[in-house]
């Protein structure tokens, strides 16, 4: 049976075997080929997959929202070229070799190496482990706060407010007479769900915080006129799963163990201050990163 038509097509055939045998085995090659991948060419000069990967996360987040994929990209990669050929003139001109401008690019190298090293730190320092122990020690350090569950009526008046609640002592459903008469437009049925005593206006907080689950409210007045409150529900404020609270978990863990790098920096490092502008002694303790408050939804 022939399999080549030529030793030279056979050999070719071959080369193409191996090749994608290797490819198979390597399942990182593809990914290295598509990084290396050669979009455009500006006097010569490449525009590679990997230079669009790096331009996306540099300025991705100015771009349009609504552009789609293929839209950003094509506009990243104009971008791109802009940059060839300005760098390409610029050099031309020696620009490169001003005091101003070595003097910036120590500056962005160095700015970019801490970036790097920080980088570094909280991905080290982002692991399960952490993230429990953390959210752990929020929910322990959480002080017990009641919140409630409650629905209203606004009307600009206190005459109007009056009427509503002789209407709801009559019997009137409380919903129904919400959505025929109240002024709030955002709460359908007049219900404002779960909400603790600090997330209301004082007057409103004072009411609700007073009635029992099944209580009606005698009329409120705040600053958008006339309330009639019905609570439905109280309970203590549940602390919010984890998974609710992750990104501010990760964002904390991250800051702190960057601080905590520095601070260790600073300690073995020898740092002499003439600027006067600062004491040595609290230029050495930046504040630690705070911690957002996970409790709250």
């Amino acid at each position: 049976m022939v399999f080549f038509k030529s030793p030279i097509a056979g050999a070719r055939r071959a080369a193409l075997v191996l090749t994608l045998c290797a490819a198979a085995l390597t399942p990182g090659l593809s990914q290295a080929l598509a990084q290396t991948k050669v979009l455009a060419t500006v006097n010569g000069a490449e525009i590679t997959e990997a230079d669009l990967a790096t331009a996306r996360e540099d300025v991705g987040s100015t771009l349009p929202k609504q552009m789609n994929d293929q839209a950003r990209d094509k506009a990243l990669l104009d971008y791109l070229i802009d940059v060839k050929l300005v760098t390409q003139k610029a050099m031309a001109d020696k620009l490169d070799q001003t005091p101003e401008f070595q003097k910036k690019l120590a500056y962005f190298r160095e700015k970019l190496l801490m970036e790097s090293f920080l980088g570094v730190v909280a991905k080290g320092a982002v692991t399960p482990a952490t993230m429990k122990t953390t959210y752990d020690e929020a929910a322990k350090a959480q002080k017990p706060e009641m919140e409630v569950h409650a629905l209203h009526i606004l009307v600009p008046t206190e005459e109007e407010a009056k009427t509503v609640e002789k209407r709801l002592k009559a019997g009137e459903d409380f919903g129904k007479l919400a959505d025929q008469l109240s002024k709030d437009p955002g709460s359908k049925g007049g219900d404002l769900g779960w909400f603790t005593k600090e997330r209301m206006v004082p007057e409103f907080a004072e009411a609700a915080f007073k009635l029992k689950a099944g209580e009606v409210s005698d009329p409120v007045k705040t600053q958008f006129g006339w309330h009639v409150i019905k609570v439905l529900e109280v309970r203590e404020h549940p602390f919010p799963p984890m998974d609710q609270v992750k990104d501010q978990l990760e964002h904390y863990v991250a800051q702190k163990a960057q601080s905590e790098a520095i601070v260790k920096l600073r300690e073995g490092a020898k740092i002499t201050r003439t600027d006067n502008a600062a004491a040595p002694a609290d230029a050495a303790k930046p504040d630690a990163a705070k911690p957002a408050d996970a409790s709250k939804k």
